[in-house]
């Protein structure tokens, strides 16, 4: 079987790997999270919540695919599996069943807030170890940060 080496070694492989599996995690969550409220939304503001879910889910995809790649780049396999993210997921989950929109948007303020202080984290851990993994990273938590703001500003 082949293998697939990067730059990195030991410590630092094994920081980055950590960093970039968490955000991997975090992301697939976050897509199916926002896909689900999407899918439930009820309420006055259904059109304007309902069109921001689907930027967070396409922010969430597009996001997870450039954090995989940058991880199998480095020689770490990343592990997007449902039983890996259900088992391994820190996003607070939504209800079942139709969703009002102020729940909604309170909802996802708070799942925003959780990931974007876990990628600050992530930030902080890879500064060393791989800046070119860290800059991803903080390109992610730019968008996570400018959606947490729009979502807390109509709750």
């Amino acid at each position: 079987m082949a293998t697939i080496t990067g730059p990195l070694s030991g410590d630092a492989k094994n920081t980055v790997a950590e960093a970039l599996q968490g955000a991997l995690v975090d992301l697939i969550d976050l897509s199916l999270v926002a896909k689900q409220a999407h899918w439930n939304l009820v309420g006055s503001h259904f059109r304007a919540l309902h069109l921001q879910l689907d930027e967070v889910t396409q922010l969430a995809r597009t996001h997870m695919d450039t954090i995989a790649e940058r991880a199998v780049a480095l020689g770490v396999s990343p592990d997007g599996r449902s039983a890996t993210v259900s088992r391994s997921t820190k996003l607070p989950q939504p209800e079942s069943g139709w969703i009002e929109d102020g729940k909604v948007a309170a909802t996802m303020t708070d799942i925003l807030d959780g990931i974007s202080k876990r990628m600050y984290e992530r930030i902080q851990a890879t500064e060393e170890a791989d800046p070119v993994s860290q800059d991803l990273l903080i390109a992610v938590t730019q968008e996570l940060d400018k959606q947490h703001w729009m979502f807390q500003a109509q709750r």
